[in-house]
Protein backbone atom coordinates (compact mmCIF):
# COMPACT_ATOMS: atom_id res chain seq x y z
CA UNK A 1 0.00 0.00 0.00
CA UNK A 2 1.44 3.37 -1.28
CA UNK A 3 0.91 6.70 0.86
CA UNK A 4 1.30 10.34 -0.95
CA UNK A 5 4.10 12.36 0.82
CA UNK A 6 2.52 15.15 3.17
CA UNK A 7 1.68 18.44 1.01
CA UNK A 8 0.71 16.37 -2.34
CA UNK A 9 -2.89 16.45 -2.60
CA UNK A 10 -4.76 13.79 -4.85
CA UNK A 11 -5.71 14.83 -8.32
CA UNK A 12 -8.67 17.40 -8.61
CA UNK A 13 -8.58 17.47 -4.39
CA UNK A 14 -6.65 21.03 -4.90
CA UNK A 15 -9.71 22.36 -7.05
CA UNK A 16 -12.15 21.12 -4.09
CA UNK A 17 -10.58 22.99 -1.67
CA UNK A 18 -10.46 26.58 -3.71
CA UNK A 19 -14.06 25.69 -4.29
CA UNK A 20 -14.99 24.87 -0.53
CA UNK A 21 -13.43 28.55 0.55
CA UNK A 22 -16.10 29.87 -1.38
CA UNK A 23 -18.92 27.28 -0.95
CA UNK A 24 -18.01 26.10 2.47
CA UNK A 25 -20.85 23.18 2.39
CA UNK A 26 -18.39 20.95 0.15
CA UNK A 27 -16.12 21.01 2.63
CA UNK A 28 -18.22 18.85 4.98
CA UNK A 29 -20.80 17.40 1.86
CA UNK A 30 -18.10 15.64 0.32
CA UNK A 31 -16.07 14.31 3.74
CA UNK A 32 -19.79 13.45 5.00
CA UNK A 33 -19.39 10.70 7.35
CA UNK A 34 -22.54 8.16 8.48
CA UNK A 35 -21.61 8.45 12.24
CA UNK A 36 -21.96 12.28 12.05
CA UNK A 37 -26.18 11.54 11.09
CA UNK A 38 -27.59 10.79 13.60
CA UNK A 39 -26.22 14.26 15.89
CA UNK A 40 -27.50 16.30 13.33
CA UNK A 41 -30.78 14.42 13.31
CA UNK A 42 -31.42 14.99 16.91
CA UNK A 43 -29.81 18.83 16.69
CA UNK A 44 -32.26 19.50 13.82
CA UNK A 45 -35.31 18.16 15.37
CA UNK A 46 -35.15 20.18 18.87
CA UNK A 47 -33.66 23.22 17.36
CA UNK A 48 -37.44 23.31 15.08
CA UNK A 49 -39.03 22.33 18.34
CA UNK A 50 -37.05 25.62 19.93
CA UNK A 51 -37.53 28.14 16.69
CA UNK A 52 -41.01 26.87 15.41
CA UNK A 53 -42.56 28.68 18.56
CA UNK A 54 -39.90 31.11 19.30
CA UNK A 55 -40.54 31.73 15.18
CA UNK A 56 -43.44 33.22 15.54
CA UNK A 57 -43.26 35.33 18.95
CA UNK A 58 -39.97 36.90 17.58
CA UNK A 59 -42.23 37.87 14.44
CA UNK A 60 -44.92 39.47 16.41
CA UNK A 61 -42.29 41.30 18.60
CA UNK A 62 -41.20 43.01 15.24
CA UNK A 63 -44.60 43.96 14.47
CA UNK A 64 -45.67 41.20 11.87
CA UNK A 65 -47.65 38.58 11.68
CA UNK A 66 -46.39 35.16 13.33
CA UNK A 67 -46.02 33.47 9.88
CA UNK A 68 -43.44 35.52 8.78
CA UNK A 69 -41.43 34.43 11.92
CA UNK A 70 -41.95 30.58 10.23
CA UNK A 71 -40.98 31.96 6.64
CA UNK A 72 -37.74 33.38 8.24
CA UNK A 73 -36.72 30.25 9.44
CA UNK A 74 -36.96 28.32 6.25
CA UNK A 75 -34.75 29.02 3.34
CA UNK A 76 -32.49 31.27 5.15
CA UNK A 77 -31.40 28.49 7.13
CA UNK A 78 -31.09 26.13 4.44
CA UNK A 79 -29.09 28.94 2.02
CA UNK A 80 -26.63 30.14 5.36
CA UNK A 81 -25.90 25.83 5.54
CA UNK A 82 -24.48 26.22 2.25
CA UNK A 83 -22.74 29.21 2.79
CA UNK A 84 -21.35 29.67 6.04
CA UNK A 85 -18.75 28.50 7.46
CA UNK A 86 -19.87 27.68 11.33
CA UNK A 87 -21.18 24.15 11.61
CA UNK A 88 -23.55 24.59 14.38
CA UNK A 89 -24.65 28.33 14.08
CA UNK A 90 -28.66 28.59 13.95
CA UNK A 91 -29.74 31.10 11.96
CA UNK A 92 -33.07 32.94 12.19
CA UNK A 93 -35.21 35.35 13.77
CA UNK A 94 -33.87 36.61 16.87
CA UNK A 95 -35.32 38.81 20.03
CA UNK A 96 -32.10 41.79 19.01
CA UNK A 97 -33.29 42.04 15.06
CA UNK A 98 -36.89 41.84 15.42
CA UNK A 99 -36.96 45.15 17.87
CA UNK A 100 -34.23 46.95 15.64
CA UNK A 101 -36.97 45.80 12.88
CA UNK A 102 -40.41 46.83 15.07
CA UNK A 103 -37.90 50.45 15.87
CA UNK A 104 -36.62 50.93 12.57
CA UNK A 105 -40.08 50.02 10.32
CA UNK A 106 -42.11 51.39 13.38
CA UNK A 107 -41.81 54.83 12.41
CA UNK A 108 -42.79 54.78 8.81
CA UNK A 109 -45.86 52.63 9.25
CA UNK A 110 -48.22 50.84 11.40
CA UNK A 111 -47.65 47.14 12.59
CA UNK A 112 -49.37 44.39 10.50
CA UNK A 113 -50.21 46.06 7.89
CA UNK A 114 -49.18 45.49 3.95
CA UNK A 115 -47.27 48.27 4.04
CA UNK A 116 -45.12 47.37 6.74
CA UNK A 117 -44.57 43.88 5.64
CA UNK A 118 -43.36 45.79 2.24
CA UNK A 119 -41.00 47.77 4.37
CA UNK A 120 -39.57 44.52 6.54
CA UNK A 121 -39.05 42.96 3.22
CA UNK A 122 -37.03 45.86 1.79
CA UNK A 123 -35.12 46.18 4.94
CA UNK A 124 -34.15 42.12 4.74
CA UNK A 125 -32.62 43.35 1.29
CA UNK A 126 -30.72 45.74 2.49
CA UNK A 127 -29.44 44.49 5.42
CA UNK A 128 -28.52 41.39 2.82
CA UNK A 129 -27.09 43.61 0.26
CA UNK A 130 -24.99 45.27 3.17
CA UNK A 131 -23.44 42.39 4.83
CA UNK A 132 -23.08 40.34 1.13
CA UNK A 133 -20.77 43.54 0.25
CA UNK A 134 -18.84 43.45 3.28
CA UNK A 135 -18.00 40.21 2.90
CA UNK A 136 -17.06 40.28 -0.70
CA UNK A 137 -14.44 43.05 0.05
CA UNK A 138 -13.74 41.74 2.94
CA UNK A 139 -14.42 44.19 5.74
CA UNK A 140 -15.42 41.62 8.22
CA UNK A 141 -12.51 43.35 10.71
CA UNK A 142 -14.98 46.49 10.54
CA UNK A 143 -17.34 44.48 13.54
CA UNK A 144 -14.13 45.15 16.04
CA UNK A 145 -15.11 48.26 16.07
CA UNK A 146 -17.98 47.60 18.09
CA UNK A 147 -15.78 46.92 22.09
CA UNK A 148 -17.03 44.08 23.99
CA UNK A 149 -18.38 46.62 26.15
CA UNK A 150 -20.71 48.79 23.75
CA UNK A 151 -21.80 45.80 22.55
CA UNK A 152 -22.86 44.29 26.43
CA UNK A 153 -24.37 47.68 27.32
CA UNK A 154 -26.24 47.40 24.37
CA UNK A 155 -27.15 43.54 24.43
CA UNK A 156 -28.31 44.35 28.28
CA UNK A 157 -30.42 47.92 27.49
CA UNK A 158 -32.43 46.36 24.45
CA UNK A 159 -33.14 43.18 26.21
CA UNK A 160 -34.62 45.04 29.28
CA UNK A 161 -36.92 47.08 26.32
CA UNK A 162 -37.69 43.82 24.63
CA UNK A 163 -38.84 42.21 28.08
CA UNK A 164 -40.93 45.83 28.79
CA UNK A 165 -42.12 45.88 25.52
CA UNK A 166 -44.17 42.10 26.17
CA UNK A 167 -45.62 43.39 29.02
CA UNK A 168 -48.66 44.35 27.36
CA UNK A 169 -49.47 41.18 26.12
CA UNK A 170 -48.18 39.52 29.25
CA UNK A 171 -50.67 41.45 31.07
CA UNK A 172 -53.59 41.85 28.62
CA UNK A 173 -53.24 45.84 28.34
CA UNK A 174 -53.36 48.09 25.32
CA UNK A 175 -51.17 50.97 25.40
CA UNK A 176 -49.91 53.54 22.91
CA UNK A 177 -47.01 52.89 20.64
CA UNK A 178 -43.75 54.49 21.18
CA UNK A 179 -39.86 54.29 21.26
CA UNK A 180 -39.12 55.82 24.65
CA UNK A 181 -38.32 53.41 27.18
CA UNK A 182 -39.86 55.73 30.15
CA UNK A 183 -42.93 56.60 28.11
CA UNK A 184 -43.64 52.70 27.91
CA UNK A 185 -42.94 52.21 31.60
CA UNK A 186 -45.47 55.08 32.25
CA UNK A 187 -47.99 53.74 30.03
CA UNK A 188 -47.56 50.60 31.60
CA UNK A 189 -48.39 52.12 35.13
CA UNK A 190 -51.33 53.70 33.77
CA UNK A 191 -53.09 50.64 32.43
CA UNK A 192 -51.89 48.56 35.48
CA UNK A 193 -55.62 48.41 36.48
CA UNK A 194 -57.08 47.08 33.03
CA UNK A 195 -55.16 43.72 33.21
CA UNK A 196 -56.52 40.80 32.62
CA UNK A 197 -55.91 38.46 35.35
CA UNK A 198 -56.58 35.60 33.19
CA UNK A 199 -53.71 36.57 30.81
CA UNK A 200 -51.11 37.27 33.15
CA UNK A 201 -52.14 33.68 34.71
CA UNK A 202 -51.60 32.17 31.12
CA UNK A 203 -48.36 34.58 30.69
CA UNK A 204 -46.84 33.80 34.73
CA UNK A 205 -47.35 30.24 34.21
CA UNK A 206 -45.45 30.06 30.89
CA UNK A 207 -42.73 32.08 32.42
CA UNK A 208 -42.70 30.00 35.46
CA UNK A 209 -42.73 26.74 33.40
CA UNK A 210 -39.83 27.97 31.01
CA UNK A 211 -37.42 29.29 33.92
CA UNK A 212 -37.90 25.62 35.78
CA UNK A 213 -36.77 23.87 32.03
CA UNK A 214 -33.73 25.54 31.79
CA UNK A 215 -32.58 25.90 35.04
CA UNK A 216 -34.17 23.06 37.10
CA UNK A 217 -35.34 20.13 35.38
CA UNK A 218 -32.00 19.23 33.38
CA UNK A 219 -30.43 18.72 37.79
CA UNK A 220 -33.11 16.61 38.37
CA UNK A 221 -33.05 14.28 35.48
CA UNK A 222 -29.77 13.74 36.04
CA UNK A 223 -29.97 12.71 40.03
CA UNK A 224 -32.68 10.62 37.99
CA UNK A 225 -29.95 9.13 35.99
CA UNK A 226 -31.92 9.73 32.51
CA UNK A 227 -29.84 9.78 29.58
CA UNK A 228 -27.83 12.28 28.53
CA UNK A 229 -28.84 12.35 25.13
CA UNK A 230 -32.47 12.82 26.45
CA UNK A 231 -31.82 15.52 28.72
CA UNK A 232 -31.09 18.40 25.92
CA UNK A 233 -34.43 17.22 24.22
CA UNK A 234 -36.46 17.32 27.33
CA UNK A 235 -35.04 20.28 28.98
CA UNK A 236 -35.32 22.17 25.42
CA UNK A 237 -39.08 21.20 24.68
CA UNK A 238 -40.39 24.22 27.14
CA UNK A 239 -41.87 26.42 24.54
CA UNK A 240 -43.49 23.64 22.48
CA UNK A 241 -45.18 22.89 25.67
CA UNK A 242 -46.26 26.22 26.46
CA UNK A 243 -47.61 26.44 23.10
CA UNK A 244 -49.70 23.51 23.17
CA UNK A 245 -50.56 23.25 26.43
CA UNK A 246 -52.00 27.35 26.15
CA UNK A 247 -53.49 26.75 23.10
CA UNK A 248 -55.52 23.97 24.01
CA UNK A 249 -56.21 25.45 27.54
CA UNK A 250 -57.82 28.34 25.70
CA UNK A 251 -59.63 26.40 23.08
CA UNK A 252 -61.05 24.47 25.54
CA UNK A 253 -62.38 26.55 27.72
CA UNK A 254 -63.46 29.58 25.19
CA UNK A 255 -60.90 32.09 26.90
CA UNK A 256 -60.76 34.26 23.76
CA UNK A 257 -64.74 35.01 23.81
CA UNK A 258 -65.22 34.41 27.93
CA UNK A 259 -61.95 35.86 29.20
CA UNK A 260 -61.10 38.02 26.45
CA UNK A 261 -57.85 36.54 26.19
CA UNK A 262 -55.81 37.82 23.03
CA UNK A 263 -54.47 35.42 20.57
CA UNK A 264 -52.71 34.82 17.63
CA UNK A 265 -55.92 33.86 15.48
CA UNK A 266 -55.60 32.08 11.59
CA UNK A 267 -52.26 31.63 10.01
CA UNK A 268 -51.88 30.73 6.89
CA UNK A 269 -50.92 27.47 5.82
CA UNK A 270 -48.59 26.91 3.27
CA UNK A 271 -44.94 27.45 2.21
CA UNK A 272 -43.41 30.56 2.08
CA UNK A 273 -44.38 32.63 -0.71
CA UNK A 274 -41.93 34.59 -3.44
CA UNK A 275 -41.77 38.16 -2.79
CA UNK A 276 -40.42 41.04 -4.17
CA UNK A 277 -39.16 43.94 -2.25
CA UNK A 278 -39.82 47.25 -3.31
CA UNK A 279 -36.73 48.65 -4.72
CA UNK A 280 -37.22 52.75 -3.46
CA UNK A 281 -34.24 54.89 -3.22
CA UNK A 282 -36.20 56.79 -1.24
CA UNK A 283 -37.32 54.40 1.07
CA UNK A 284 -33.59 52.97 1.49
CA UNK A 285 -32.90 56.19 1.99
CA UNK A 286 -34.95 55.81 5.42
CA UNK A 287 -34.64 52.04 6.25
CA UNK A 288 -30.31 52.57 5.85
CA UNK A 289 -29.44 54.21 9.28
CA UNK A 290 -31.77 50.40 10.46
CA UNK A 291 -30.21 48.57 7.91
CA UNK A 292 -26.69 49.21 8.98
CA UNK A 293 -27.62 48.89 12.93
CA UNK A 294 -28.86 45.21 12.16
CA UNK A 295 -25.97 44.39 10.04
CA UNK A 296 -23.14 45.26 12.45
CA UNK A 297 -25.03 44.10 15.56
CA UNK A 298 -26.42 40.86 13.63
CA UNK A 299 -22.75 40.03 12.33
CA UNK A 300 -21.32 40.73 16.05
CA UNK A 301 -23.56 38.38 17.65
CA UNK A 302 -23.36 35.43 15.53
CA UNK A 303 -19.74 35.81 14.62
CA UNK A 304 -19.34 35.78 18.71
CA UNK A 305 -21.10 32.64 19.42
CA UNK A 306 -19.79 31.03 15.83
CA UNK A 307 -15.89 31.42 16.84
CA UNK A 308 -16.79 30.36 20.84
CA UNK A 309 -18.47 26.74 19.82
CA UNK A 310 -15.97 26.78 16.83
CA UNK A 311 -12.87 26.49 18.84
CA UNK A 312 -14.53 23.93 21.04
CA UNK A 313 -14.27 21.93 17.91
CA UNK A 314 -10.89 23.37 16.84
CA UNK A 315 -12.58 24.17 13.76
CA UNK A 316 -12.34 28.06 11.91
CA UNK A 317 -14.39 30.75 10.92
CA UNK A 318 -13.87 32.93 8.30
CA UNK A 319 -15.55 36.30 9.49
CA UNK A 320 -16.01 37.41 5.85
CA UNK A 321 -17.37 34.32 4.60
CA UNK A 322 -19.63 34.68 7.51
CA UNK A 323 -20.42 37.71 6.50
CA UNK A 324 -21.45 36.54 2.75
CA UNK A 325 -23.24 33.64 4.67
CA UNK A 326 -25.96 36.14 6.34
CA UNK A 327 -25.99 38.45 3.60
CA UNK A 328 -27.33 35.62 1.31
CA UNK A 329 -29.75 34.29 4.49
CA UNK A 330 -31.23 37.72 4.44
CA UNK A 331 -31.42 38.25 0.67
CA UNK A 332 -33.44 34.81 0.99
CA UNK A 333 -35.79 36.44 3.41
CA UNK A 334 -36.57 39.22 1.34
CA UNK A 335 -37.43 37.17 -1.20
CA UNK A 336 -39.55 34.36 0.69
CA UNK A 337 -41.71 36.50 3.04
CA UNK A 338 -39.23 36.72 5.46
CA UNK A 339 -37.79 39.24 6.91
CA UNK A 340 -33.91 40.47 9.08
CA UNK A 341 -32.63 37.33 10.59
CA UNK A 342 -28.94 36.29 12.00
CA UNK A 343 -27.37 33.91 14.27
CA UNK A 344 -29.10 32.75 17.59
CA UNK A 345 -27.11 32.49 20.96
CA UNK A 346 -29.24 30.14 22.99
CA UNK A 347 -30.31 27.78 19.69
CA UNK A 348 -26.79 27.85 18.64
CA UNK A 349 -25.40 26.89 21.95
CA UNK A 350 -28.49 24.00 21.69
CA UNK A 351 -27.26 22.81 18.06
CA UNK A 352 -23.93 22.32 19.31
CA UNK A 353 -24.94 20.92 22.79
CA UNK A 354 -27.76 18.37 20.80
CA UNK A 355 -24.61 16.98 18.65
CA UNK A 356 -25.29 19.21 15.13
CA UNK A 357 -22.03 18.14 13.29
CA UNK A 358 -22.71 19.89 9.84
CA UNK A 359 -24.66 22.42 7.99
CA UNK A 360 -27.73 19.24 7.61
CA UNK A 361 -28.42 19.92 11.02
CA UNK A 362 -29.79 23.48 9.97
CA UNK A 363 -31.43 22.12 6.85
CA UNK A 364 -33.58 19.71 8.76
CA UNK A 365 -34.40 22.24 11.21
CA UNK A 366 -35.86 24.18 7.85
CA UNK A 367 -37.37 21.07 6.66
CA UNK A 368 -39.23 20.49 9.89
CA UNK A 369 -40.47 24.21 10.29
CA UNK A 370 -41.24 24.27 6.84
CA UNK A 371 -43.76 20.75 7.07
CA UNK A 372 -44.91 22.70 10.34
CA UNK A 373 -45.88 25.80 8.13
CA UNK A 374 -47.92 23.53 5.79
CA UNK A 375 -49.77 21.23 7.81
CA UNK A 376 -49.90 22.09 11.59
CA UNK A 377 -50.43 26.22 11.45
CA UNK A 378 -54.21 25.92 12.05
CA UNK A 379 -53.45 24.26 15.39
CA UNK A 380 -52.16 27.67 16.33
CA UNK A 381 -55.35 29.78 15.58
CA UNK A 382 -56.32 30.37 19.06
CA UNK A 383 -52.08 30.25 20.80
CA UNK A 384 -52.59 32.98 23.65
CA UNK A 385 -49.99 36.06 22.78
CA UNK A 386 -49.11 36.28 26.10
CA UNK A 387 -47.96 32.32 26.30
CA UNK A 388 -45.57 33.73 23.43
CA UNK A 389 -44.65 36.91 25.28
CA UNK A 390 -43.46 34.43 28.13
CA UNK A 391 -41.36 32.69 25.37
CA UNK A 392 -39.67 36.29 24.47
CA UNK A 393 -39.27 37.08 28.49
CA UNK A 394 -37.52 34.24 29.20
CA UNK A 395 -35.26 34.44 26.01
CA UNK A 396 -33.78 37.49 26.59
CA UNK A 397 -33.61 37.43 30.61
CA UNK A 398 -30.42 36.17 30.48
CA UNK A 399 -29.17 38.59 28.04
CA UNK A 400 -28.78 41.70 30.85
CA UNK A 401 -25.37 41.11 31.28
CA UNK A 402 -24.90 42.30 35.20
CA UNK A 403 -21.86 40.14 35.52
CA UNK A 404 -19.67 41.68 32.47
CA UNK A 405 -20.53 45.18 33.91
CA UNK A 406 -19.23 43.98 37.73
CA UNK A 407 -16.40 42.66 35.73
CA UNK A 408 -15.76 45.79 33.93
CA UNK A 409 -15.80 48.13 36.69
CA UNK A 410 -13.26 45.83 38.60
CA UNK A 411 -10.45 45.97 35.74
CA UNK A 412 -11.10 49.27 33.68
CA UNK A 413 -13.64 51.49 34.80
CA UNK A 414 -13.12 53.56 31.40
CA UNK A 415 -15.32 49.93 29.49
CA UNK A 416 -17.28 50.02 32.79
CA UNK A 417 -18.31 53.84 31.57
CA UNK A 418 -18.72 52.77 27.82
CA UNK A 419 -20.89 49.99 28.96
CA UNK A 420 -23.17 52.68 31.15
CA UNK A 421 -23.66 54.89 28.45
CA UNK A 422 -24.63 52.90 26.32
CA UNK A 423 -26.96 51.36 28.43
CA UNK A 424 -28.69 54.76 29.60
CA UNK A 425 -28.30 55.48 25.89
CA UNK A 426 -30.52 53.35 24.44
CA UNK A 427 -32.81 53.45 27.31
CA UNK A 428 -32.81 56.89 26.87
CA UNK A 429 -33.03 58.11 23.06
CA UNK A 430 -33.19 54.39 21.73
CA UNK A 431 -31.95 51.36 20.24
CA UNK A 432 -30.35 53.22 17.30
CA UNK A 433 -29.06 56.41 18.46
CA UNK A 434 -28.16 54.44 21.81
CA UNK A 435 -25.84 52.19 19.65
CA UNK A 436 -24.17 55.05 18.07
CA UNK A 437 -23.63 57.03 21.39
CA UNK A 438 -21.88 54.01 22.90
CA UNK A 439 -19.50 53.27 19.59
CA UNK A 440 -18.77 56.95 20.20
CA UNK A 441 -17.91 57.22 23.49
CA UNK A 442 -15.95 54.07 23.52
CA UNK A 443 -13.84 55.46 20.42
CA UNK A 444 -13.94 59.40 22.45
CA UNK A 445 -12.40 57.35 25.96
CA UNK A 446 -9.69 55.06 23.49
CA UNK A 447 -8.14 58.25 22.42
CA UNK A 448 -8.58 59.82 25.81
CA UNK A 449 -6.38 57.13 27.12
CA UNK A 450 -4.52 56.51 24.07
CA UNK A 451 -3.38 60.64 24.59
CA UNK A 452 -1.85 60.16 27.85
CA UNK A 453 -0.24 56.87 27.44
CA UNK A 454 2.16 55.26 30.21
CA UNK A 455 5.69 56.85 30.29
CA UNK A 456 8.44 55.00 32.66
CA UNK A 457 11.97 55.98 33.25
CA UNK A 458 13.61 52.67 33.22
CA UNK A 459 17.01 51.44 34.69
CA UNK A 460 18.62 47.97 34.69
CA UNK A 461 17.18 44.72 36.99
CA UNK A 462 20.74 43.58 38.66
CA UNK A 463 23.33 42.47 35.75
CA UNK A 464 20.79 41.42 33.26
CA UNK A 465 20.19 42.93 30.13
CA UNK A 466 16.51 44.09 31.91
CA UNK A 467 15.11 47.18 32.21
CA UNK A 468 12.48 47.86 34.15
CA UNK A 469 10.21 50.65 35.75
CA UNK A 470 12.10 52.55 38.45
CA UNK A 471 9.05 53.10 40.65
CA UNK A 472 8.19 49.39 40.97
CA UNK A 473 11.86 47.66 41.16
CA UNK A 474 15.35 47.96 42.89
CA UNK A 475 17.21 48.92 39.48
CA UNK A 476 20.66 50.51 38.76
CA UNK A 477 20.85 53.25 36.71
CA UNK A 478 23.48 55.75 35.50
CA UNK A 479 24.19 59.41 35.62
CA UNK A 480 24.06 61.72 33.28
CA UNK A 481 21.71 59.07 30.90
CA UNK A 482 18.17 58.55 31.22
CA UNK A 483 16.35 55.89 29.50
CA UNK A 484 12.20 56.40 28.84
CA UNK A 485 10.13 53.77 27.77
CA UNK A 486 7.04 54.89 26.10
CA UNK A 487 4.03 52.60 26.02
CA UNK A 488 2.37 53.22 23.21
CA UNK A 489 2.21 53.78 19.32
CA UNK A 490 2.81 57.32 18.67
CA UNK A 491 -0.11 59.18 16.77
CA UNK A 492 -1.38 62.85 17.00
CA UNK A 493 -3.06 62.41 19.75
CA UNK A 494 -0.04 61.82 22.23
CA UNK A 495 3.19 63.34 20.51
CA UNK A 496 3.05 66.30 22.23
CA UNK A 497 2.11 64.56 25.61
CA UNK A 498 5.79 62.74 25.05
CA UNK A 499 7.11 65.67 24.34
CA UNK A 500 5.97 67.85 27.68
CA UNK A 501 7.45 64.51 29.47
CA UNK A 502 10.59 64.58 27.99
CA UNK A 503 11.17 67.92 28.58
CA UNK A 504 9.83 68.44 31.94
CA UNK A 505 11.78 65.16 33.02
CA UNK A 506 15.00 66.75 31.59
CA UNK A 507 14.42 69.96 33.17
CA UNK A 508 14.15 68.02 36.65
CA UNK A 509 17.43 66.43 36.22
CA UNK A 510 19.81 69.04 34.63
CA UNK A 511 22.64 66.59 35.00
CA UNK A 512 21.26 64.74 32.30
CA UNK A 513 23.36 64.96 28.92
CA UNK A 514 21.84 62.18 27.11
CA UNK A 515 18.45 60.27 26.85
CA UNK A 516 17.16 57.52 25.59
CA UNK A 517 13.62 56.69 24.25
CA UNK A 518 12.71 53.30 24.14
CA UNK A 519 10.51 51.79 21.39
CA UNK A 520 9.90 48.56 22.38
CA UNK A 521 6.21 49.03 22.67
CA UNK A 522 5.78 51.56 19.76
CA UNK A 523 3.97 50.08 16.71
CA UNK A 524 3.42 52.67 14.92
CA UNK A 525 4.44 56.64 14.48
CA UNK A 526 2.29 59.15 11.99
CA UNK A 527 3.40 61.94 10.80
CA UNK A 528 2.54 64.43 13.35
CA UNK A 529 4.21 62.22 15.76
CA UNK A 530 7.46 62.10 13.21
CA UNK A 531 7.25 65.85 13.09
CA UNK A 532 7.35 66.14 16.97
CA UNK A 533 10.75 63.64 17.25
CA UNK A 534 12.57 65.73 14.66
CA UNK A 535 11.66 68.85 16.93
CA UNK A 536 12.43 67.27 19.85
CA UNK A 537 15.88 66.51 18.62
CA UNK A 538 16.90 70.18 18.26
CA UNK A 539 14.83 71.09 21.59
CA UNK A 540 17.05 68.51 23.64
CA UNK A 541 19.94 70.03 21.13
CA UNK A 542 19.13 73.23 22.49
CA UNK A 543 19.55 71.96 26.17
CA UNK A 544 22.94 70.17 26.06
CA UNK A 545 20.42 66.70 25.58
CA UNK A 546 21.64 63.89 22.70
CA UNK A 547 18.67 61.92 21.87
CA UNK A 548 19.42 58.13 21.11
CA UNK A 549 16.87 55.57 20.10
CA UNK A 550 16.28 51.72 21.19
CA UNK A 551 14.24 48.65 20.03
CA UNK A 552 12.77 50.31 16.71
CA UNK A 553 10.74 47.66 14.92
CA UNK A 554 12.19 47.24 11.24
CA UNK A 555 8.48 48.40 9.24
CA UNK A 556 9.31 51.59 11.47
CA UNK A 557 12.57 51.98 10.94
CA UNK A 558 12.33 51.63 7.14
CA UNK A 559 10.16 54.28 6.72
CA UNK A 560 12.88 56.58 9.21
CA UNK A 561 15.36 55.79 7.02
CA UNK A 562 12.76 56.52 4.06
CA UNK A 563 12.17 60.29 5.20
CA UNK A 564 15.91 60.83 6.24
CA UNK A 565 15.14 60.74 9.97
CA UNK A 566 17.65 58.51 10.48
CA UNK A 567 20.44 60.29 8.85
CA UNK A 568 19.63 63.77 10.46
CA UNK A 569 19.41 61.88 14.40
CA UNK A 570 22.58 59.73 13.43
CA UNK A 571 22.68 55.61 12.30
CA UNK A 572 24.97 55.55 15.86
CA UNK A 573 22.13 57.03 18.15
CA UNK A 574 19.73 53.71 17.08
CA UNK A 575 20.58 50.66 18.77
CA UNK A 576 19.13 47.15 18.86
CA UNK A 577 18.21 46.64 22.44
CA UNK A 578 18.37 48.87 25.26
CA UNK A 579 21.36 46.88 26.36
CA UNK A 580 23.66 47.79 23.79
CA UNK A 581 22.69 51.63 24.18
CA UNK A 582 23.09 51.75 27.60
CA UNK A 583 26.97 50.30 27.68
CA UNK A 584 27.90 52.75 24.25
CA UNK A 585 26.36 55.46 25.88
CA UNK A 586 27.65 54.90 29.76
CA UNK A 587 31.13 54.35 28.10
CA UNK A 588 31.23 57.23 26.70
Amino acid sequence: MTTKPPGIRAPGQGRTVRWSRYLPFLDWLLHYHSQDLVGDLMAGVIVAIMLAPQGMAYALLAGLPAQVGLYASIFPLVLYALLGTSRVLAVGPVAMVSLLVATGVGRLAQPNTPEYLILALALALLVGIIQTMMGLVRLGFLVNFLSHAVISGFTSAAALVIGVSQLKHLLGIKIPRTESFFELLYAIAQQLSATNLVTLGIGLSGITILFYFNQRLGRLLRRQEVASSLIVPITRSGPLLIVLGSTLLVWGLGLAQTADVKIVGEIPAGLPPVTLPVFNWTLWRQLMPTALVISFVGFMESIAVAKSLASKRRQKIDANQELIGLGVANLGAAFTGGYPVTGGFSRSVVNFTAGANTGLASIITALLIALTGIFLTPLFYFLPQAALASIIIVAVSSLVDVATLKHLWRYNKTDAASFLVTFFAVLAVGIEMGIVVGIVTALVFYLWRTSRPHIAVVGRVGDSEHFRNVLRHQVETYPHVMAIRMDESLYFANAKYLEDYILGAVADHPDVSRLVIICSAINSIDASALETLESLIDELKDSGVTLYLAEVKGPIMDRLRKVGFVKKLGENRIFLSTHQAMLAISGQ
